[in-house]
């Protein structure tokens, strides 16, 4: 992969908007912190995790307004290029707010997705398209915002094949099946069950392979076999609760170097359980860069199990 980047494609990008609170004053209003702002969704998280293992990347997709000029301005603090597409909507918010305890309950608020018009999403095909000259492989994340069709990403997957840029996705619901029969290289998908052969299904629909979270197990299928893979835990009644965009992040080495599945799973869920991809709160509503903990990594090695799912 040297010389070559990794690019990430976020459609639906973010702005997280986090602020600590203090105690109610007289006059009923409550005082927050000034906001610690965080550019969010799943392909800029798999973006910074590749970032911090060394690979070359480049965030794309599309963003507008304030909220995308923040976007891009925190990706660049975190040494993270980027080629967004302009749009003329405002990218979407989401507001965090937590008390003076960083270990009380949390309130959350999401704005909706900006409409895409036709000519916005010409715009970006055209740029998308450019993007694939030279590209070590793409990673397509996350929801569409409104106005998009249902089969966009079956496009983008379409375009990369034809350029012979590996793809790898991350999507579901009606994305995902438009999208599965146009041969990604690897689909990452998340299931309500835990029950074995979503992933094998994806595989007989057109991926190459495919690997599907279910709560803290995660089952992965290609032409060689299938996987069960999960992180041992001593403690049953608080399992660890793996971070999506770290887990999609962890898989792409392996797909391209073509690592052992077992491998792949072992790395991915051990960056995915370890806290890759988290933004930590701190009191001053600030929020740290994300980063991966080496330490816990190293360890949660040893504690992955990767074993063939029951017959």
């Amino acid at each position: 992969m040297s010389g070559e980047v990794i690019v990430t494609v976020t459609l639906n990008a973010a702005l997280q908007v986090a602020y600590i609170a203090g105690d109610q004053a007289a006059e009923g209003v409550i005082p927050v912190s000034r906001p610690g702002y965080r550019a969010g969704g799943r392909g800029v998280t798999v973006a910074r995790v590749l970032r911090a293992f060394g690979h070359d990347v480049l965030a794309a997709g599309l963003a507008g307004g304030v909220s995308g000029e923040l976007i891009r301005a925190d990706l660049a603090k975190s040494g993270v290029p980027t080629a967004f597409t302009l749009i003329r909507g405002e990218s979407r918010r989401f507001f965090r707010f937590a008390g003076p305890d960083l270990d009380g309950p949390v309130l959350r608020f999401g704005e909706p997705a900006p409409y895409i018009t036709t000519e916005e999403l010409g715009r970006f095909a055209a740029d998308y398209r450019r993007l694939m000259t030279g590209a070590a492989a793409v990673v397509l994340c996350g929801s569409l915002p409104d106005g998009l069709p249902a089969d966009t990403y079956g496009s983008l997957v379409t375009y990369a094949v034809e350029a012979g840029v590996p793809v790898i996705l991350d999507a579901g619901g009606e994305e995902l099946k438009h999208a599965v029969s146009h041969g990604p290289d690897l689909v990452v998908a998340e299931s309500g069950s835990t029950e074995p052969g979503f992933a094998a299904a994806l595989v007989r629909l057109g991926a190459g392979a495919a690997a599907v979270a279910a709560g803290g197990l995660v089952r992965a299928a290609s032409a060689a076999g299938e996987w069960t893979a999960h992180v041992a835990n001593p403690d049953p009644a608080s399992p660890p609760d793996p971070d999506r965009g770290a887990l999609v992040a962890g898989l792409v080495p392996g797909q391209l170097l073509g690592w052992s599945w077992p491998d792949r799973l072992r790395h991915a869920l051990a960056l995915a359980a370890g806290g890759a991809g988290a933004w930590t709160r701190t009191p001053g509503g600030q929020g740290d860069r994300e980063h991966v903990d080496l330490a816990a990594y190293e360890r949660l090695l040893d504690a992955v199990r990767v074993e063939p799912p029951a017959r």
